[in-house]
């Protein structure tokens, strides 16, 4: 006699954690995520179905492969996680859609929805204001991290808010100190149209760029004409 596991049939889509890496396309028209462990190399949109990543042809999650999103059950378990080499990673709190496998600690499942990505503070400690290229990534997408205004200097940046615009799906980005960035609504707004919020942080960061520049600039100014 074959053990079957028991099916549920629940009112509503369970809720997870996770951790994952923000990531932003190398041509800046998509944005999403990547995640740490086993499908680190296969980055996933805000709404998004799950695919074997040994290449294999069955859907995920497949009861006799390691396939399928990953989640926890706990918040905490997952913030856990971010006292490893991950701790530069993203908290996401998403909705687990389709067939999923309940273990103990989580679920492995089909597909899901990103409801909120949680980044934390900058690397100077301040609150991070945008998430900017992190040095590294997978072929074709780089790897954003959380950076304050004064941090981001020359590199490659989305504010928190142009990220979730960009991500889409109604997707709501957080800072760690609890500043909450997203189209008013869980809606897209008009291509172009900003808020007064991402007026105020695009601001922030073009003085912070304009700063550095002039920086770089006076230091080839005291080398002279032949530095």
């Amino acid at each position: 006699m074959r053990l079957r596991l028991p099916k549920e049939h629940p009112t509503e889509p369970p809720t997870g954690y996770k951790i994952a890496y923000p990531v932003l396309s190398h041509d800046g028209t998509r944005a999403g995520f990547t995640g740490v462990s086993l499908g680190g190399a296969l980055p996933y949109g805000v709404l998004d179905e799950a695919r074997c990543v040994y290449g294999r042809r069955h859907s995920a999650p497949h009861r006799r492969c390691d396939c399928g999103f990953h989640c926890v059950h706990e918040r905490t378990a997952a913030e856990a996680l971010l006292c490893t080499e991950h701790a530069a990673a993203a908290l996401l709190d998403v909705t687990v859609l389709g067939a999923y496998i309940r273990f103990e600690l989580g679920f492995r499942y089909a597909r899901q929805r990103v409801r909120t990505a949680t980044v934390g503070r900058c690397p100077c400690s301040a609150p991070a204001a945008a998430l900017a290229d992190a040095g590294w990534g997978r072929p074709g997408w780089r790897v954003l991290a959380a950076a304050c205004a004064g941090c981001v200097r020359g590199r490659t940046s989305l504010t928190l808010a142009a990220f979730a615009r960009l991500a889409g799906d109604g997707l709501r980005v957080r800072a760690g100190d609890g500043t909450i960035a997203l189209v008013p609504g869980g809606a897209q707004a008009p291509p172009g149209v900003l808020d007064v919020r991402e007026l105020a942080a695009e601001a922030a960061l073009l003085q912070a760029r304009l700063d550095w520049f002039q920086t770089q600039l006076a230091r080839l100014g005291e080398r002279g004409p032949e530095g």
